[in-house]
């Protein structure tokens, strides 16, 4: 019953949404053996130190310090890429008889399937946003999503939904299977503790930068905040500085109870983020990625929609945190995961 679960390692998200369908597997009977690499990998071996762990190639993400350089910088970066999704078509080979796998769940890494084992593509980018190369980003993407047996798109077929036009196609010959949100935490009714929460995340060196901006605004800000750096490193690092608490990393738990303190959350808008936010019907400022499309895109849609404000990183002041009022918040649009009937996929 051995399933392997292979999150990319680009940023903390896409590891983060497969806490909830590791913890799935583990209720349905199921032995998932989890692979990544980077901080994705330590963050699971936190999070699960029971579960058997391996080690992936490196896809070598990184951002550009300049949004106009963010394209360019992936393209440079695709050689590196290319060769990490040969080298993991070849581990997955061997895996399968060393480890026994009955299937394998990949969140977008692109060499981890098989022909021999049920194998399944978890993504909520079936267009891939690039600007004028969107379409061909898109097909390529597409192209390798076909090579799975399933898709499963972790938010809502119908309207409402949290992706818009990533999420949905007009048409599409993909086999697609919309699973809800993916959240590993829970609303609580908790006493308000934080008047701000802030919560990075994300491939260097845009964390940083984004780091550095948020301490120098917060220097006149005398609410009291709770600042996690969504840095994971061997040990959890706390230091308290006048009216704020900074943390380098938080595990699921305490995040958990902590966001449910805050009255507010200043983010990125990665996509397992707004479906946290969701699941946690929070109020919320974004600050996109600098050069990402889809942070971007999304971020302008929840504005568009009344729900969340939001501000480029080298506009953003700490008074646009004013705005938050005037916009609805997130809501949990309530639909519980089948988990019984997608695991079916593995026991054919």
């Amino acid at each position: 019953m051995n399933i392997l679960v292979a999150p990319l390692n680009w940023g903390l998200g896409h590891a983060t949404r497969c806490i909830p369908i590791i913890n799935a597997l583990l209720d349905n009977g199921f032995n998932p053996i989890l692979a990544s690499d980077g901080t994705a990998l330590t963050l699971l071996k936190k999070e699960f130190p029971n579960l058997l762990t391996l080690e992936l190639p490196s896809y070598n993400v990184e951002y550009a310090k300049k949004a106009s350089n963010f394209k360019w910088k992936i393209i440079k970066n695709s050689p590196k890429t290319i060769n990490a999704i040969l080298q993991e078509k070849k581990i997955i080979k061997s895996w399968i008889k060393e480890y026994n796998l009955l299937g394998i769940i990949s969140d977008n890494r692109l060499g981890v399937h098989s022909k021999k084992v049920p194998s399944v593509f978890i993504t909520h980018q079936l267009t891939v946003l690039s600007g004028r190369t969107t379409y061909i980003s898109s097909k390529v993407h597409q192209f390798f999503i076909k090579k799975f047996n399933e898709c499963w798109v972790p938010d809502y077929k119908d309207v409402p939904n949290l992706t818009g036009k990533l999420g949905h196609l007009k048409d599409s010959n993909l086999n697609l299977k919309y699973i809800g949100i993916l959240s590993r935490l829970e609303k609580q009714q908790l006493p308000l503790v934080y008047d701000l929460m802030i919560l990075l995340s994300g491939p260097e060196p845009q964390r940083t930068l984004l780091e550095e901006k948020l301490i120098i605004e917060l220097e006149n800000y005398n609410q009291k905040v709770v600042f996690i750096k969504g840095k994971i490193e061997a040990q959890q690092i706390v230091n308290v500085e006048k009216n704020i608490t900074f943390y380098n990393y938080m595990q699921t738990k305490e995040l958990e109870k902590t966001i449910n303190e805050s009255e507010i959350v200043l983010c990125r808008s990665g996509y397992t983020t707004i479906m946290d936010l969701a699941k946690l019907e929070k109020k919320a400022f974004f600050i996109p990625t600098p050069g990402q499309f889809e942070q971007e895109y999304l971020a302008k849609r929840l504005k568009k929609q009344g729900l969340v404000p939001t501000a480029k990183q080298d506009k953003f002041k700490l008074e646009n945190l004013n705005e938050i009022p005037f916009y609805k918040g997130l809501n949990n649009l309530e639909i519980t995961n089948n988990w019984a009937e997608l695991f079916s996929l593995f026991q054919a």
